[in-house]
């Protein structure tokens, strides 16, 4: 290694090599440049300027809150969940350029480390920014929604685990995680869009704050007359809420826990099969009604009872519901549900969003709502931006193949030219991505 910082690295196995650290000039995040593209064609990180406030005092103001918003969704998009990564990321070219404002200008930067710690501990943490925050996913499923109207709505409730370490605020022990932790609860759109989420304590019961989650979102679709489902676990089989959604017009399945009356409804099915078992399970159904003692009036339930070779008793299953179909296709319907939990999977792995490190629990809730809006703008590309040969594609590899292109960035008097590996992503699939956000572009208004 040389003596001087700027001299260029070597490596011993072969001295031909030379290692030149480029800094601004280079990046490793030049996929970020088609999410944006996204989101101007969508109109997405534009509408915080319509429903954030900023409470920051003072003229001297180096960057506006519609840049800082951006900032920290498209860092965390990219896998940067830590506010101590914009240190090196406020001279990514890349960054600079999808976060716009001053930080695009020549000679300048992004927000460092305290100026975002300070927008989302300060600013975005009051109640009213917050209460806007947690909106904003719901608004942004709306903009895509006048591109790309819906035929039906169904709609996945579902609990989730995020681990927390030393005295943050909230924190709880989970007997049914069985660690230290905040129990957040989603509800996710049949497109995998996540429609609300809500940070809560770790010993909250799974369907704790329903209506905080769920009416917001039956309020924004009640204008629309299409078919309308929902879909949740045996901990949202709760009278009030299934009163609610038959109030609303909407259809569900809901999974409910097993008891002795439901045994018995089904109990001349609880008999072994006569004869060799088969290597495939034999799977029955059942339907019928039932009340439990805490309903008003009987509901519909179905029953799912299957043998399999080798076991001794069946695996039985109960489905509360007021569907019209078959047995055999409500339990379908039901088993979709099973995609929420890929969804948050996702959420997990590719935006890390049970990051959640903060102290206060508060500024742990804004953290969980930018996480949720970093998610939305990457399953809005997946969906609506994919060509067929790629559409499959997960968060984690699209960040891993399209956001982590290496670029080259040069600057000359009218232009800024990324120069971008071609590896995983070539020139043509990018062209493609762009020309189908180009499509979502709403035309612009008429002038008389």
């Amino acid at each position: 290694m040389g003596d001087s910082q700027n001299e260029d690295l070597r490596v011993g196995f072969d001295r031909r090599l030379k290692l030149k650290f480029c800094g601004n000039q280079v990046t490793t995040d030049a996929g970020l440049l088609a999410y944006r593209e996204l989101d101007e064609a969508l109109g997405l990180t534009e509408q915080g300027a319509d429903v954030l406030t900023d409470s920051r005092q003072g003229r001297n103001k180096q960057h506006q809150l519609v840049p800082l918003l951006r900032q920290s969704i498209y860092s965390r998009l990219a896998g940067y969940d830590d506010v101590n990564d914009a240190e090196r990321l406020c001279v990514d070219p890349a960054l600079r350029h999808v976060v716009g404002g001053r930080a695009s200008q020549p000679e300048k930067q992004a927000a460092s480390s305290s100026e975002v710690g300070r927008f989302e501990t300060k600013t975005l943490s009051t109640n009213r920014n917050l209460t806007a925050l947690m909106k904003l996913s719901g608004r942004w499923t709306d903009n895509v929604h006048r591109r790309r109207p819906l035929k039906e709505l169904i709609l996945d409730m579902d609990s989730s685990v995020s681990e927390t370490y030393g005295r943050q605020q909230g924190t709880a022990y989970n007997g049914h995680f069985e660690c230290l932790c905040y129990h957040p609860l989603f509800l996710f759109n049949q497109f995998g869009d996540l429609e609300r989420a809500m940070l809560r304590r770790g010993n909250k019961a799974s369907a704790k704050y329903w209506r905080n989650v769920l009416l917001p979102v039956i309020e924004g679709y009640r204008h629309l007359s299409i078919p309308k489902f929902f879909r949740g676990d045996a901990a949202f089989a709760l009278p009030k809420l299934m009163r609610l959604l038959e109030d609303e017009g909407y259809q569900y399945a809901i999974r409910i826990k097993s008891n002795a009356v439901l045994e018995r409804e089904i109990e001349h099915l609880l008999t072994r099969p006569v004869g060799r078992p088969s290597h495939k399970p034999k799977v029955l159904y059942q339907s019928f009604q039932y009340q439990a003692k805490s309903w008003q009036r009987a509901r519909r339930v179905v029953a799912k009872i299957e043998w399999h070779a080798g076991e001794l008793f069946p695996r039985v299953g109960f489905i509360v519901t007021n569907l019209k179909k078959q047995s055999k296709n409500v339990v379908k319907f039901y088993n979709g549900r099973g995609t929420a939990e890929q969804w948050i999977k996702e959420g997990k792995n590719a935006i890390k969003w049970t990051k959640l490190s903060c102290r206060t629990f508060k500024d742990n809730q804004v953290r969980l709502q930018l996480f949720a809006l970093a998610y939305n703008l990457g399953n809005f590309l997946r969906r609506l931006a994919l060509p067929k040969p790629v559409q499959n594609w997960s968060l984690t590899t699209l960040r891993e193949k399209l956001i982590k292109m290496g670029a080259k960035v040069t600057r000359h008097s009218k232009y800024v030219f990324f120069q971008l590996a071609e590896v995983a992503v070539t020139r043509n699939l990018f062209a493609a991505i762009l020309d189908r956000i180009a499509r979502l572009a709403l035309p612009p208004p008429l002038v008389e």
